[in-house]
């Protein structure tokens, strides 16, 4: 891929929801497979799109990559051996030591792309409306949806839905977004009015780790409110939920049912498994430049004293190989 067609891609994955990171080789010392302007799309679960360098730069800027995705912040990289820059490193730059063959040098700024929130509000109550405001004023993308017009296709697993119909057609709602499998499905209405709702679907058959993920009531509870201040209480639950990671949608995470909202984000509900998760895919630390690489065939396995160490280059290997006691101490085995 060239540039233009990662900047394309990185449309996409924006107009799908899709969290990934854009790292950009801004700067290279040779020799070095990369080039000045090279691009790469990394997606969270480590999938590289394009071309960022070899077998020692990549490992290395798909971690990062993901950090970056993790806590939205940005960063510079600098990757080579600390003794080709001493102590001449701008502030603010992460130097990551790699010890490639090669012995070039990249550095490489990776930026997250967080897509907005998207909040599907169920209802055209007031407080439907107060709430699709209140979320649309901190640059939520926010769809307004009358009952009898919304279906499973309206949501997606990294949305947020709140059924607000309040008794006209509740369990329709919530079946239709529950099979969406939302990274949170809220249900607005008394704990008497909610138990009724979820035992009406559970009678219709509806699956148990569907019913789970309803919240209800929907919100922080802040005692007694109007309808509109319900509708604080609503994004309020939902920024806080944000800010402590448990929206990871349906792939990765399912809200549990809940009675009372949780204190703060330390004490939030943790979400249960959805389905079987997949296996990451091993890794294991190169012993001689602090590199994390795949624990495979292609990560030139060493086998010593009954261990099997990985490394990101013949390079690295070859050194282990000459002096083994230097960079095989018992706690960096793997």
């Amino acid at each position: 891929m060239d540039g233009w067609e990662i900047l394309k891609q990185a449309d996409e994955l924006e107009q799908r929801g899709q969290a990934f990171a854009l790292a950009t080789v801004v700067w290279r010392q040779g020799p070095s497979s990369s080039q000045q302007g090279a691009r790469a799309i990394i997606t969270a679960d480590g999938e590289l799109h394009g071309w960022i360098g070899g077998a020692c730069a990549e490992p290395t800027v798909i971690r990062e990559a993901q950090r970056v995705i993790a806590d939205g912040t940005p960063r510079l990289l600098l990757l080579g051996s600390p003794d080709q820059f001493g102590a001449a490193v701008p502030e603010g730059m992460t130097v990551v030591p790699i010890s490639c063959q090669s012995e070039g040098a990249l550095e490489v700024y990776i930026e997250p792309v967080v897509h907005a929130p998207h909040l599907v509000v169920v209802g055209r109550s007031p407080m439907a409306h107060t709430l699709a405001e209140l979320a649309g004023a901190l640059g939520w993308r926010t769809e307004l949806v009358a009952a009898e017009e919304f279906t499973a296709t309206t949501a997606t697993e990294q949305s947020m839905v709140v059924v607000a119909t309040q008794g006209h057609g509740d369990e329709e709602a919530v079946e239709q977004a529950a099979a969406a499998r939302p990274a949170y499905l809220g249900l607005v209405g008394s704990h008497r009015r909610g138990a009724a709702v979820l035992g009406y679907l559970a009678d219709r058959g509806l699956p148990a780790d569907q019913l789970d993920r309803v919240r209800v009531p929907a919100g922080l509870d802040l005692g007694h409110i109007t309808h509109r201040e319900i509708a604080v209480a609503i994004l309020a639950e939902l920024v806080q939920l944000r800010a402590a990671g448990a929206l990871a949608g349906a792939a990765g995470a399912a809200s549990a049912r809940h009675t009372t909202a949780p204190a703060d984000a330390k004490t939030a509900t943790a979400p249960a498994a959805a389905g079987p998760a997949t296996p990451a895919p091993a890794q294991a630390i190169d012993p001689v430049c602090g590199m994390t690489v795949p624990a495979t065939a292609a990560s030139f396995p060493l086998a010593h004293d009954g261990v099997t160490y990985y490394f990101c280059s013949t390079n690295c290997r070859r050194r282990f190989e000459q002096d083994p006691a230097a960079y095989a101490p018992k706690e960096t085995r793997c």
